[in-house]
């Protein structure tokens, strides 16, 4: 039983979280006030242990991660698919894809159709968020199911797995809390996972909306989730304005987004914007995943991480790294932490 503070607004909160916590652990669905009192619970290290046990039982000791990096869209289809072939050569897993905005659909297309023909199968790319997916759709004077059709028929093997951007945690999220935002950015990931495609979903939190507000983002998504089964990851993300978010707010939002979204297996920190450590905590606070832009191992760019870095700070967290594909099956185990040096991975304390 967990220990209720003094005064009774306090006394109420303590007693909301426990009724929470009795659905987790009753295997009971969580329900709106149920996020509102876990997120207004000021016990942090209980609030991480509930979400790090969620996420146990989807995910057991693995932490994953994949060697992404960025192509830049080029009128030189021929340059742009050496450049490809070399990343993909060096490691690169995932290519995401950048462009001018006023980039043509037309040269997206016969850009994907060459790069799919020249990169093996396992080097998955990402391109497009829903806004540009309706972009596309006013500019040709076509349907957006049309688009996301010839999406597929360019490129079936990668954008199969899904379809996102540099662009999609950036410029997607704030525009889907409410209103026509959610309702447009829904109606094309609703189109994608009906055509078989795999979306990443996002939180973007910190902005200075209430608390209420990012429960109900994340009952929508996890309503859209029960309706098409689409989403193979969540992707919460701090607001980078004068608000802001705190460390702790932070650790809270990825285990509130880990007890809530029970339908959807991944939970991603994404380390340049949250900074390496606290995405070391975020693995112990719901998290399952180190997402972000790599680079090669001879790089000397400090602001960008290596895959022997990666791994390295997921083994520090006590974690045992797994580099991924696009369906998170694995493509390489790397050895956990040295037991004598770290247990079973626990909350850490902020």
């Amino acid at each position: 039983m967990r220990r209720r503070p003094a005064d009774a607004e306090n006394a109420e909160n303590a007693e909301n979280a426990e009724n929470a916590e009795n659905k987790v652990r009753s295997g009971e669905r969580l329900g709106h006030e149920d996020g509102v009192a876990l997120f207004a619970s000021d016990d942090l290290a209980w609030l991480g242990g509930l979400a790090h046990e969620a996420r146990a039982l989807k995910n057991g000791d693995v932490a994953y991660f994949a060697e992404q990096r960025r192509l830049e869209l080029s009128d030189d289809v021929d340059d742009m698919v050496e450049a490809a072939t070399r990343l993909a050569a060096d490691g690169a897993t995932e290519l995401h894809l950048g462009a001018a905005e006023d980039a043509a659909w037309e040269q997206w297309v016969r850009a994907l159709r060459a790069l799919r023909a020249a990169l093996p199968e396992s080097v998955a790319l990402r391109a497009f968020t829903a806004a540009d997916v309706s972009r596309f759709a006013a500019a040709s004077q076509v349907s957006e199911s049309e688009v996301l059709d010839e999406l597929l028929a360019a490129a079936p093997a990668s954008l199969g797995e899904g379809f996102e951007g540099p662009g999609t945690e950036a410029e997607d999220v704030a525009r889907e809390a409410e209103g026509a935002g959610w309702t447009d950015w829904a109606r094309v990931h609703r189109l994608a996972h009906h055509k078989g495609l795999t979306t990443v979903c996002t939180l973007r939190f910190g902005y200075g909306e209430e608390v209420a507000e990012r429960v109900d983002h994340l009952l929508r998504l996890r309503a859209l989730q029960d309706e098409t089964g689409g989403f193979r990851a969540l992707v919460p993300l701090r607001h980078e304005g004068p608000q802001g978010a705190t460390g702790a707010e932070v650790l809270a939002t990825f285990a509130v987004c880990r007890l809530l979204l029970d339908n959807v297996a991944h939970v991603a920190a994404r380390w340049a914007v949250h900074g390496a450590q606290t995405s070391q905590l975020a693995l112990q606070h719901g998290a399952d995943e180190m997402a972000g832009l790599t680079a090669a191992a001879a790089s000397r760019d400090p602001d960008v991480l290596t895959r022997d870095e990666l791994v390295e700070l997921i083994r520090d967290t006590g974690f045992r790294p797994v580099e991924r594909d696009a369906h998170h099956g694995v493509l390489r185990s790397f050895d956990g932490p040295d037991p004598d040096r770290r247990e079973a991975p626990q909350p850490m304390r902020v």
